[in-house]
């Protein structure tokens, strides 16, 4: 019998769902993708990436591990619809969020997104949507498909304030659902030394973060299904993060489109430090 991997290679005194106050999510998925497909390849190259990262934050001056992270099985099927799919993602999100486990996911497609929000919404009141991403994802439907990658926000923006940090690419059409005192397009975040602050001070107590990976430059993260020239740099992300982090209760996140390639493997061991980091500054930072 093959032995269960553990993430990163930790002990699995760590790794048990009893003991672990973290809950790690698969869902490698790309039914909707619209151009270059292989997100679904993601969740195994960050798996893969984890194997070969340093445990000790050298930051926060900790070893998050050790408060346990558990591994889902991957949620797989490549053939179910894009609106099956996100049921599933919902239920397994919801089982582990009744378990008082901090929920993380990782794709796969920003569609996955759909489920888990909809699974935090019913455990949370006051929540809010911090959605990095080069793209608002406001489409009420794409290609026939409400449950498209392009359409991941649409439902949570008609329920939750969905405040949008890196946007440089839209459709005209999307002008009419978006929230406008909610976004930070990149282009003024470059004009406005208080973007972050104030970024902050628009999300609600309870805070759920889902970060599409194309949100960065592609010079830092080129394995994205659809990058876009001009985004964030590592870190100035890193620093809005903890100043979330800092001021804000985060409920859980996802890390969504990692496109692997196999003649560029950065981008995956980007993603893995930036999920690493993320649960450091979860459980680790030292506040006043």
């Amino acid at each position: 019998m093959k032995e269960k991997k553990t993430f990163a290679g930790i002990p699995k005194k760590y790794a048990s769902l009893e003991k672990s106050k973290i809950v790690l999510i698969p869902v490698p998925y790309d039914y909707t993708g619209t151009w270059k497909k292989g997100s679904k390849k993601g969740p195994k190259a960050f798996l893969s990436a984890a194997e070969h990262m340093e445990l000790y934050d050298i930051e926060t001056n900790s070893e998050v591990y050790k408060r346990g992270i558990f591994l889902v099985p991957p949620i797989v099927n490549p053939s179910i619809s894009s609106k099956k799919m996100i049921k599933k993602v919902y239920e397994i999100t919801k089982k582990y969020l009744l378990k008082n486990k901090f929920v993380t996911l990782v794709g796969g497609e920003h569609s996955i997104s759909i489920g888990s929000i909809r699974a935090f919404g019913e455990t949370y009141t006051d929540m809010s949507i911090l959605h990095m991403d080069a793209h608002t994802d406001l489409r009420p439907i794409y290609n026939g498909d409400p449950y498209n990658h392009a359409c991941s926000m649409h439902e949570a923006s008609k329920k939750y304030p969905v405040i949008q940090i890196g946007i440089r690419s839209m459709d005209i059409l999307e002008k009419q659902y978006i929230q406008n005192e909610n976004v930070f397009y990149i282009h003024d975040l470059y004009q406005d030394d208080l973007w972050m602050k104030k970024a902050i001070q628009k999300l609600s107590n309870n805070v759920f973060i889902s970060i599409d990976i194309d949100v960065f430059d592609p010079s830092i993260a080129p394995s994205t299904g659809t990058p876009e020239p001009g985004g964030m740099s590592w870190y100035k992300t890193l620093n809005f993060l903890k100043m979330v982090f800092e001021n804000k209760k985060v409920i859980g996140f996802d890390l969504v489109e990692l496109l692997p390639n196999e003649k560029e493997s950065s981008t995956d061991f980007l993603v893995v430090k930036l999920y690493y980091k993320l649960l450091s500054y979860k459980y680790e930072l030292i506040t006043t």
